[in-house]
């Protein structure tokens, strides 16, 4: 089987769109691609489209992407619809490229659009809540809460304003690294700071103000020890890529230079694992295959894309793409290691908590950061000469952790 290329790949700016329409935002997104890979719509043999929000918001609650799909231009070929919590975008990628391998086209499409920002923000927000087993909510929520108990929590730093409980159950895995690994609030701010400064030079993200440290201390709490701007927000937008075969590569005539190798794709789920059973966690497990079929190591990763819909996110994700030692990555961050110029730069886009979390576009709004770091053409945030990158990307909870994993390495030629 011929090696497989991301050859064209874009998204659009995520934020609040309340004048644009869910087809609007995918149509620029599969435009953008299209013209990155020199392509046209006929060229495309099955597409993959992904979204959460189509039916809980739009009331599209079947066949999304062919509606969608069909106002943009696209039909007739097989069109897919995938849900996977937040790691959506990354499945519907993950499964273009199994289409490649099985010989079923030479050209396939990953898309994902979501429009989360509606008059009705807890609607929006009760989104989260069917990311577990809806048929023991309690349960759940008591099961990850605990995972915070033994951490006092200070006098003010709990919100008096509604949020998701799923920043609660964030907000209990930070306590439970800070009680096992000694880290500090400091350190899960120094993550969040950083990203924040990387958005800056990021035109796609949803926020572009830079925060110190001590701002993001300072900042409104959310729930012990998270503060607002700790935390993704809800974004509209959309992302698309274009992904072929060698054979593809050549029928539509795209510029090997700008395409970029997928060296793995590797989808995990959940394991009824102990809590600290960290190393049998899913994601890192997920890692470790992805290294193994891509034949490279964590010290050959140049940059990093991983999911921190919490600040903490980072830090966990760091720690299981081995990228630093279990319990290393409080300190890391605070001392510069994931930042530009550092020694693993991570989320360079901003990450979730700056370039915003459309979730069914966040994967592939993921592997655009990366491919545009490949190519050399990320500007002042660029990562110079890298070679090699890694995206993460969690969604729903079950157990102790994600109910899905995707992990992703990327390798320029």
């Amino acid at each position: 089987m011929s090696n497989l290329y991301i050859a064209g790949i874009a998204m659009t700016v995520f934020g609040r769109h309340k004048e644009r329409s869910l087809d609007d935002l995918a149509g620029e997104a599969l435009n953008g691609a299209l013209k990155d890979a020199g392509c046209r719509r006929d060229d495309i043999g099955e597409v993959y489209y992904s979204g959460m929000t189509n039916g809980p918001l739009q009331g599209q609650h079947s066949i999304p992407g062919q509606v969608v799909l069909s106002k943009i231009g696209i039909d007739s070929v097989p069109i897919f619809n995938i849900e996977n919590a937040c790691a959506s975008g990354s499945s519907a990628v993950h499964l273009a490229l199994k289409s490649l391998r099985a010989g079923d086209c030479d050209v396939a499409l990953a898309i994902g659009a979501e429009k989360m920002n509606i008059p009705d923000k807890a609607k929006a927000m009760a989104l989260f809540e069917a990311g577990w087993d809806v048929s023991q909510v309690e349960r759940n929520f008591e099961i990850l809460r605990s995972m915070g108990d033994g951490i006092a929590i200070p006098e003010g730093s709990e919100s008096d304003k509604p949020y998701s409980r799923f920043m609660a159950i964030y907000a209990a895995m930070c306590r439970f690294h800070m009680k096992t690994w000694g880290t500090t609030q400091r350190q899960i701010a120094a993550v969040s700071a950083k990203n924040h400064q990387h958005s800056v030079h990021n035109p796609f993200s949803q926020f572009r103000q830079a925060f110190s440290i001590e701002e993001i201390l300072a900042a409104p709490p959310i729930t012990y020890p998270i503060t607002l701007p700790m935390c993704a927000p809800l974004s509209d937008g959309a992302a698309a890529a274009i992904i072929c075969t060698e054979e593809g590569l050549k029928r539509i005539g795209a510029d090997p230079s700008r395409c970029i190798r997928i060296a793995a794709s590797v989808m995990r789920s959940f394991s009824n694992r102990d809590l600290n059973d960290y190393k049998n966690s899913a994601g890192h497990l997920a890692a470790q295959q992805a290294y193994n079929i891509a034949g490279l190591s964590p010290s050959d990763m140049d940059v990093a894309e991983v999911h921190d819909a919490s600040a903490m996110g980072e830090i966990i994700q760091a720690e299981n793409l081995g990228l630093v030692a279990f319990g290393e990555g409080g300190p890391a961050a605070e001392c510069g290691d994931f930042t530009l110029g550092g020694k693993i730069p991570i989320n360079t886009s901003g990450g979730l908590e700056s370039k915003g979390h459309p979730l069914g576009a966040t994967g592939i709004g993921q592997l655009y950061e990366l491919v545009t770091q490949l190519r050399g053409e990320a500007g002042p945030r660029q990562v110079h000469g890298a070679r090699h990158a890694i995206q993460e990307n969690g969604g729903g909870l079950q157990g102790v952790e994600e109910a899905a994993v995707a992990v992703h390495i990327l390798a320029k030629e």
